[in-house]
């Protein structure tokens, strides 16, 4: 199996507000971080980043875009430079996450690639967006939690916000109800699964996060 060609970044932007969930994949155990990976995607999470401070980083890309289902995104995280943006992309990265406003910005929309990129202050977000973001990263989100993304919006009601940093199920709930498009998954999905952490429990807390952005989706659809 391998993955779909890149997406427009409205096609991204329009996939990912369907999804909702974005996990991310980091650790110091490349094969244990390339199984659990494989097991989210099993288990029906569909984007998914690794971040580059992974161990081997690029060659787990490389592997989950030879060996996801086609309908499963694989992203590059951490992605601080122009030369991450090229490396990532050569490995097989769909799109691009920062975790500032950085270069690899302009770089990504250069190269037609989606990115989330990292912004905390209102400034910071209307500086990606005018880089080219394709939706703005609120990190860290446990700095302000969902109160300040619902204070960030009231401004700025067009900026689509992935909130990343501490998110669990009950901030998911949260976050979706004050308008995120969608939410970044880490520890509170992943466990220490990347880290040869048991499969079974993050199966368990995947079916957990599902049903929350199931839920979120309906009372969407009733609004």
């Amino acid at each position: 199996m391998t993955t779909t060609t890149p997406l427009t970044p409205a096609d991204f932007l329009a996939r990912l507000e369907r999804e909702r969930l974005l996990a991310i994949v980091r650790g110091d155990n490349p094969e244990a971080a390339l199984a659990a990976s494989l097991a989210l995607f099993d288990d029906g999470i569909r984007f998914l980043e690794v971040s580059l401070v992974t161990t081997d980083a690029l060659a787990i890309i490389a592997e989950l875009a030879r060996l996801a289902p086609s309908n499963c995104l694989v992203g590059a995280g951490t992605v601080l430079s122009i030369d991450d943006v090229h490396r990532s992309a050569d490995a097989g990265a769909t799109f691009m996450v920062t975790p500032a406003v950085t270069d690899a910005i302009a770089e990504s929309v250069r190269l037609g690639l989606p990115v989330c990129a990292g912004a905390l202050t209102p400034t910071e977000v209307v500086a990606a967006r005018r880089a080219g973001a394709t939706v703005v990263k609120l990190f860290p989100g446990s700095f302000g939690g969902p109160a300040y993304l619902k204070a960030l919006r009231d401004p700025l009601p067009d900026v689509p916000f992935v909130p990343v940093g501490g998110v669990d199920a009950v901030h998911a709930t949260e976050y979706f109800a004050a308008g995120a498009v969608a939410v970044g998954l880490g520890s509170p999905l992943l466990g220490d699964a990347a880290r040869g952490g048991n499969l079974d429990e993050l199966r368990t807390r995947t079916n957990t996060f599902l049903a929350v952005r199931d839920e979120a989706n309906l009372a969407a659809a009733s609004a």
